[in-house]
């Protein structure tokens, strides 16, 4: 059972660590937007390329406001946050529990 809540646990600390990770990348993105971006730097197409299969389906559910402001990025920031408050902690409980 000690190898089950081990795993349980890293499984956990890890999925919270990528999740913030993704979470920086995702801001990052959102600021280089402001700046209008030479879109052949090789940082700029790694953020789109990593950013865009989470933010291309949140917009097209949620549209852009009449200002053309895009609030995908925002809306997979309050999801991941969500994930972190709420599957990380389940993951740690259900490793405590599974002795």
């Amino acid at each position: 059972m000690y190898i089950w809540t081990n795993f349980l646990s890293a499984v956990a600390e890890i999925i919270d660590i990528v999740l913030t990770f993704y979470m920086y990348i995702i801001i990052a993105r959102a600021l280089i937007s402001w700046v209008n971006p030479d879109p052949y730097n090789p940082i700029v197409q790694f953020l789109y390329r990593i950013t865009e299969p989470v933010l291309d389906p949140l917009r097209r559910l949620v549209p852009a406001w009449k200002l053309g402001m895009d609030l995908s990025p925002m809306i997979a920031i309050l999801i991941i946050l969500f994930l972190k408050r709420f599957l990380i902690p389940t993951l740690m409980q259900a490793a405590r529990f599974s002795i």
